[in-house]
């Protein structure tokens, strides 16, 4: 695997770039669908194809719970299992430390999980995230790391620092003696933590970036802090990170914030934002957002975006897709999904353009005040 930059904006540090893989070859900025389970929710993988995208995410913790590695090695990873021949990027399990804080005990060995499903114990350590990650098939296998809240202590940020190199380093030795699965190449990503504490992410960088081959993550952001206090840990992005190195900022997120954090540097997103807010009835445009429920679509019958591909805007009323969600049909759940997934990765495509065109800093200053002034 290799990151190449192919165009860098004049006026910002946004970059155009390519991530090659032996699942095929990703244009950057990037934003990855995710399919905790095996699966986007809803949508099929002809259709991920169809709206665009080029890597999916997974989740180790979720699918080692469910369906189980031995099922999945079995079928010949996860690829195989559900019919995804492009690249996918699995979280190490390292987001649940935070997300599941109170069913789990977290030590210097790792972290005992208890199960959403039934209750039951489960170590993760290190090693055992990268096996799974392996079983998997994993393109890109992230580092398991400590994932502070935005509202943790200096002194709780700063051991999950100290924690999240001794892991890396662990996870690191791990991948070095046991190689890829399945004949395809995987890349290891490092975490960076450091909450909004320049310093402690000054050091988790200067520790971590020596174990990155291709790429590298912001971790420990959107996770409670100030919106203005992540911006500014990504405004020191060019001097945290190598600009030879895929940058990933994990968990963003809304169309305005990724705009905005492409122009401070990151390459690769992640977010259940579109659709989990499509199953909510909020549609994505270039316009702002479109909240579909509103009494004003009752009688609407032009098209959620008429400049959108999609098969919903393509074929389908405003009316008609607010009939459906009034009925909680399936089909709106679907069609809402599928159209934001295809906005999400629409816009990194207009977004390379620009800046392939050297006008992404007049475009997203443009763009921003547009969404700013339009959304429902």
């Amino acid at each position: 695997m290799n990151f190449s930059i192919q165009e860098q904006d004049a006026k910002t540090s946004a970059r155009f770039g390519v991530l090659a893989t032996d699942r095929g070859d990703i244009s950057t900025p990037v934003f990855m669908p995710i399919g905790t389970y095996g699966a986007v929710k809803t949508l099929s993988p002809q259709e991920l194809v169809t709206a665009g995208a080029s890597i999916i995410l997974g989740n180790t913790y979720h699918l080692y719970l469910r369906p189980g590695m031995d099922l999945i090695h079995q079928s010949g990873g996860l690829h195989s299992f559900m019919a995804w021949e492009k690249p996918i990027l699995t979280d190490s399990g390292g987001f649940q430390v935070f997300s599941l804080a109170k069913l789990r005990k977290l030590s210097d060995e790792g972290v005992v999980f208890k199960s959403t499903l039934d209750g039951s114990e489960h170590l993760m350590t290190p090693e055992i995230s990268m096996e799974i990650q392996r079983l998997l098939g994993s393109d890109i296998i992230m580092a398991f790391d400590e994932c502070p809240p935005g509202d943790a202590t200096r002194s709780e940020v700063e051991a999950a620092v100290v924690r999240t190199t001794k892991w890396a380093q662990q996870c690191a030795d791990y991948l070095e003696e046991n190689p890829p699965l399945y004949g395809k190449a995987s890349t290891f990503f490092p975490i960076v933590q450091g909450g909004i504490h320049h310093d402690l992410r000054s050091r988790s960088a200067e520790q971590l970036v020596p174990l990155a081959d291709v790429g590298i993550a912001m971790g420990g952001l959107a996770v409670g802090e100030e919106k203005s206090a992540m911006f500014d840990i990504l405004g020191t992005i060019d001097e945290l990170l190598p600009e030879d190195k895929a940058r990933y900022l994990m968990g963003v997120g809304k169309p305005e914030d990724m705009v905005r954090a492409v122009a401070a540097g990151v390459d690769m997103f992640d977010c259940v934002i579109p659709t989990r807010n499509a199953r909510n009835g909020q549609f994505f445009t270039w316009n702002g957002k479109l909240n579909i429920l509103n009494g004003r679509y009752k009688d609407d019958f032009s098209p959620v975006d008429e400049t959108c591909s999609c098969y919903a805007c393509q074929e389908f009323t405003r009316a008609y897709l607010r009939h459906l969600f009034k009925l909680n049909e399936i089909l709106a759940l679907r069609m809402a999904s599928l159209h934001n997934v295809t906005f999400y990765l629409s816009l990194m495509d207009r977004i390379r353009t620009e800046i392939t065109a050297g006008t992404f800093a007049s475009w997203s200053k443009e763009f921003l005040a547009g969404l700013e002034e339009n959304s429902d």
